[in-house]
């Protein structure tokens, strides 16, 4: 089995590649708006847009596909043919207010894209943490022909265990960072054949049922950074200012340790407990109500549901339990938050209090979320666990986020901490 990585690092060279980084970058965004320009004078004269292949054989000889590598040109074209290929979708959907890619332009200046290259526009030198990148015949002529990037990884990754297949220079927030898409080849044994349960939600970011334990993980250290850098934003004047743009970086950088430290903590503990499965709760819809449109939650409802990445959450857990031969399963929430996981009775009212159910049909007192969990733990496992007793339902574990350590730990061994 192959399992493919995105590795983001950051470039401890700046001031030696920003400007050969800028160039690439502002020449892929030229590029794409000359595509961009064939594809509209195809579509008027012929009704059609034109596909990747297409783009690619008609523009190859342009001068601004000269200023890139041959494949990060043709990744570029790649990217606007795919962009259509979206818009065309949404439209034939339904979706009346989808509107085609446009051009890439701020002003009289170009944006910075993204430059992709595959193997051979790249050369990687895992000694001493270094990856040259090339550039396309135009840039050659006028300075060196290729930009040489030292980075900086996350400590626990090493490339070296991995076959990159693809080096991505990505601007944002104000500088350059590098993605390194990787594969390699794994066969991991699952731990064991037992299942667990998650529920996702705001105030409690995770609930995990075993079938007979529980863990808790309250979403504290999430939402005080959503309010902090809420707060200190909404002080900086200009939506583009360096202040701003630090504390976007910053949040999202915390945000992002949290999701994998979080669905680390929970891919240890399932190990330690011989899962081979768990499923989770599928949140698709829960930011739109029956008609399609955005769910209101209230003030500080929305503001904790949009810092709250289910979809990522659940990708990352996804490919961290794959590198354990863990299986990861999708299931519905449907009535997961009515039912008694005990007796299955299925009545809304039982939820009496936001965080306790008790069930009036055979007296089960219960965690919410954490019934929820184990409510949907037996989507896969039907039958109950052996342990109906109210202890691990009602009274689960709780793991919190502990700053100083930048861990999940059990609520007695955390110190509080602010951001």
């Amino acid at each position: 089995m192959r399992t493919h990585r995105t590795f983001e690092a950051s470039i401890t060279n700046p001031r030696q590649v920003s400007d050969d980084l800028d160039q690439l970058g502002r020449a892929a965004s030229k590029l794409w708006n000359v595509g961009r320009h064939y594809a509209q004078e195809q579509w008027d004269e012929t009704g059609e847009i034109p596909d990747d292949g297409e783009l690619k054989s008609e523009l190859k000889g342009h001068e601004r596909y000269r200023d890139l590598h041959s494949q990060s040109s043709q990744r570029v074209l790649e990217e606007l043919a795919e962009a259509f290929n979206g818009w065309f979708g949404k439209r034939r959907n339904g979706d009346n207010r989808a509107r085609p890619p446009g051009y890439r332009k701020r002003g009289d200046s170009h944006p910075r894209s993204t430059v992709s290259l595959k193997a051979a526009g790249f050369k990687h030198d895992a000694q001493f943490n270094r990856v040259r990148l090339s550039k396309g015949r135009n840039l050659k002529e006028h300075r060196t022909d290729f930009v040489l990037c030292e980075y900086e990884l996350r400590p626990d990754v090493d490339l070296s265990e991995w076959d990159i297949q693809q080096v991505r220079a990505v601007h944002k927030y104000d500088e350059w960072r590098l993605h390194f898409v990787c594969r390699k080849s794994i066969d991991p044994e699952p731990p064991g054949d037992s299942v667990a349960g998650i529920d996702l939600g705001i105030s409690n970011v995770a609930a995990l049922s075993f079938g007979g334990e529980s863990i808790l993980f309250p979403g504290n250290a999430l939402k005080e950074d959503e309010y902090y850098f809420g707060r200190k934003k909404a002080k900086c004047d200009d939506s583009r200012s360096n202040e701003r743009l630090r504390l976007d970086r910053k949040r999202t950088e915390r945000r992002t340790h949290f999701l994998h430290t979080l669905s680390k903590h929970i891919v240890s503990e399932c190990i330690e407990r011989g899962v081979g499965t768990i499923v989770i709760g599928d949140l698709g819809g829960i930011r739109d109500d029956e008609n399609g449109e955005s769910r209101n939650w209230g003030k500080h409802g929305n503001l904790d549901l949009h810092g709250w990445a289910f979809d990522r959450f659940t990708s990352i857990l996804d490919y961290k339990a794959e590198t354990e031969g863990i299986d990861v399963t999708v299931e519905s929430e449907c009535n997961t938050s009515k039912t008694c996981s005990a007796c299955r009775t299925k009545d809304g009212g039982q939820r009496v209090e936001r965080g306790l159910y008790v069930c009036d049909e055979c007296n089960t007192v219960a965690n919410a979320d954490v019934n929820g969990a184990e409510n949907i733990r037996r989507k896969v496992t039907p039958s109950p666990s052996p342990d109906r007793s109210n202890g691990w339902l009602a009274q689960p574990s709780i793991h919190l986020f502990d700053c100083s350590e930048g861990c999940f730990a059990p609520r007695e061994q955390v110190v509080d901490c602010k951001p």
